[in-house]
């Protein structure tokens, strides 16, 4: 008995780092793109990451021929959301706040970035990007169509004050 249980172990085991080994790349981009790090400076996304891979390696035994990526993609973006609604009290404009980040999706709130990344990047469809979410459809399309104007027409600064002539009462 405890022979069988130690080849089950050793076949989850490996069948785990097969996945690792082709999945986790592709993880800690989709977390750096939901955290706007430098892909080579990527704390927070690294933590986002570990535990996804944590969880899914809980779950693996009772995946049942549920896909093991979008298990991990799941709870990483559920980790993002949970973790900018603490940090910003939502996800949404407040985000825009914190310090500016290289990229352009550090201009994103952290809800348009959720959502950019899940639709475009990793193809969620709509309806699950919403049921993952909590939001309407409408609202998924709203979002990811305003993150993508945003990306391709960042809104501009303020114009410089101008400095002319001074004025000197007579």
């Amino acid at each position: 008995m405890r022979e069988r249980h130690t080849a089950q172990d050793a076949r989850r085991a490996r069948e785990f780092d097969a996945f690792v080994a082709g999945a986790a790349g592709r993880l800690l981009h989709t977390a750096t793109l939901l955290t706007a790090e430098d892909p080579h400076d990527n704390p927070r996304a690294r933590h986002l990451l570990t535990p996804a891979l944590a969880h899914t390696y809980a779950c693996w035994d009772r995946l049942r021929g549920e896909d093991p990526y979008d298990r991990a993609r799941q709870h990483l973006a559920t980790r993002f959301a949970r973790g900018a609604w603490h940090q910003y009290g939502s996800l949404g404009v407040l985000g825009r706040s914190r310090p500016p980040r290289p990229g352009a999706l550090a201009r994103l709130s952290p809800q348009e970035r959720l959502i950019l990344v899940l639709r475009l990047y990793e193809g969620v469809a709509e309806e699950q990007a919403a049921a993952l979410l909590g939001l309407s459809q409408e609202r998924v399309r709203a979002i990811c169509e305003r993150a993508v104007t945003n990306l391709l027409h960042p809104p501009r600064g303020s114009a410089p004050a101008t400095i002319g002539p001074k004025m000197v009462p007579s």
